[in-house]
């Protein structure tokens, strides 16, 4: 369940902390006072659009924090298995917002939006003001009957997308083999001078370097030549002023100076080794020279290969790996091409048998829903009498769209009928706003007792009502607060009495700036609130005592 709620700077709210409880949390308060703003925190730390406006005017962000508390077993696993921590089952969601990005959190660590609705998608399910809107969309309807039926169709389901996506792509491969035996020649031909070029080329992945190379050196050959004789001559000893004449002459004054020191010694080998070295330079340098090619015909079949592969990279790629990657795949089309009758037949018959499978799991699909949708009609129309709508009729309607989908072949639609002798009909034809603002909590309620979501909240879920339906409202979302956590915004007292935990929001102006603030509600505070609410701008004593009477009589029906 949400635990606690922290926010900071957001719009009206400076600083606000609550902390809710099991059961039925009521938020009241005057209209503007912020209710609106504080569902808003809650939806914006889920993941929903963080508007620059948001962030308290002088503030530079605005801070949301979501503290739940896990029971569920298999939530938490699967929170861990989308690689969060979880210990002793919290998880915490913080939300900051700049004017420009915002930053989300879950125990810590950063996450994108995408993963933030995920999890919380897992912990927390809100009913805004207009989501009962979405039952006038006939698509949504079957979202719900599958929620319901869940348990007995989610793998089934998962089968048919699965077999769905494998048959719509054999369609789309078998579609495509419609080419008559003239094109098959004229593309067998082509295929097979590409392949018969690209492998008369013998085309390697490093020749292209390793002849560059060879270009290089080969081109350049008198360059080179004549750059290895002006060094043969400076270092060698054929020059009165080449290094090798110089360094023996070096040579021959340490050998005779030498005699005289001792300590010459490491100077004298050192200066041996250079001659030693040079020497060993000079006859390298000697056999390179003799062995240096300037064959022109070498040169010619460098750049004539280097022609070869710059035409093949022209027509078949930008690389040699390219070419080499061209002609393999022009290999498997040729194959294709071979057998081409053949392959068609093969996926013919793969075709074939992937849709009779699709049929036949559809089929047990819909079987599986419409005996669902009999207990879900069943037990709907019973939350909707409890919402007193009298004598109500709710059918699950079922059409096939004549073909396999993703998601089965059933088209779903919700009928109702609010009066006595009228034939059911579709939801957009017959419920007014306020009649479907409560067959959405009287759905929620049927889904509340195999949801694995363990905290609700419902915005202005009364929006509409009035009187002995007022009381049928708060009693139903008592109802659901026995197996889940309810969070309520709610301005009428039948609901705000029903309340285990009742909050006050309140706006205030000080110094020119306008804050919202959030008070936990003590029994007497609770009873003054609901009389408020009872009343006028005077509260009386008689409204009081009504009030309480109103708080004890719901406690009553609570137990």
């Amino acid at each position: 369940m949400l635990t606690n709620l922290h926010v900071k700077n957001l719009a009206l709210i400076e600083e606000a902390d609550v902390s809710f409880t099991r059961g039925l949390n009521i938020l009241s308060g005057e209209t503007g006072a912020g209710k609106s703003i504080l569902i808003g925190s809650i939806n914006t730390a889920l993941g929903a659009k963080a508007a620059r406006d948001m962030i308290r005017t002088g503030k530079d962000s605005a801070l949301i924090e979501l503290i739940f508390q896990l029971d569920d077993k298999e939530t938490i696993k699967k929170i861990r298995e989308a690689g969060f921590d979880v210990e002793d089952g919290q998880v915490i969601i913080t939300r900051k917002i700049f004017e420009n990005k915002s930053v989300s959190r879950i125990n810590g660590e950063t996450v994108s939006l995408s993963q933030l609705r995920d999890i919380t998608g897992l912990l927390i399910d809100i009913h805004g003001q207009h989501e009962h809107q979405s039952l006038l969309r006939k698509s949504h309807h079957i979202e719900i009957l599958d929620e319901f039926a869940r348990r007995e169709t989610e793998e089934l389901r998962k089968k048919i997308s699965a077999e769905f996506n494998r048959y719509s792509l054999l369609k789309k491969e078998y579609d495509s083999m419609n080419l008559d035996e003239e094109a098959r020649i004229r593309e067998l031909n082509f295929l097979e001078f590409e392949i018969d070029e690209i492998e008369k080329a013998q085309l390697h992945i490093d020749e292209e370097d390793t002849l560059m190379t060879e270009y290089r050196k080969l081109s350049n050959g008198k360059h080179i030549m004549n750059g290895l004789s002006d060094i043969y001559s400076l270092a060698g000893y054929e020059n009165s002023d080449g290094i090798g004449e110089n360094l023996e002459k070096a040579v021959k004054i340490m050998l005779t100076i030498g005699e005289y020191d001792p300590e010459l010694s490491p100077l004298k080998e050192q200066l041996l080794d250079l001659e030693a070295q040079l020497g060993d330079f000079i006859s390298s340098l000697r056999d390179y020279q003799e062995n240096l090619s300037l064959d022109e015909e070498a040169l010619s079949n460098v750049q004539s290969r280097l022609d070869l592969i710059h035409e093949m990279k022209r027509k078949y790629g930008r690389t040699i790996a390219d070419v080499l990657r061209h002609l393999s795949e022009s290999k498997e089309r040729l194959e294709e091409l071979l057998t081409y009758e053949e392959h068609k037949k093969t996926l013919k018959k793969e075709l074939a048998v992937t849709e009779e499978m699709l049929l036949s799991d559809c089929n047990v699909l819909t079987e599986k829903r419409k005996s669902c949708a009999a207990v879900l009609e069943q037990e709907i129309t019973r939350a909707l009498s409890d919402l007193h709508f009298m004598e109500v009729r709710f059918e699950i309607r079922f059409q096939s769209i004549g073909h396999p989908a993703a998601n089965g072949m059933d088209d779903v639609e919700f009928l109702i009928s609010t009066n006595p002798g009228e034939e059911p009909k579709p939801l957009g034809r017959i419920a007014s706003g306020g009649e479907l603002s409560r067959i959405m909590l009287a759905i929620k309620a049927v889904l509340a007792e195999l949801d694995e979501i363990d905290t609700l909240i419902f915005d202005e879920v009364d929006a509409g009502i009035s009187g002995i339906t007022a009381s049928c409202v708060a009693g139903k979302l008592s109802d659901i607060s026995h197996v889940r956590q309810v969070i309520c915004i709610s301005h009428l007292p039948q609901i705000v009495a029903m309340a285990d935990t009742h909050f006050l929001i309140e706006k205030h102006t000080a110094q020119e700036r306008t804050t919202t603030e959030i008070t936990k509600l003590n029994q007497e505070e609770s009873v003054a609130e609901i009389a408020r609410l009872l009343g006028d701008a005077t509260i009386t004593q008689n409204t009081l005592e009504s009030a309480r009477e109103l708080k004890a009589s719901k406690k009553e029906k609570k137990q």
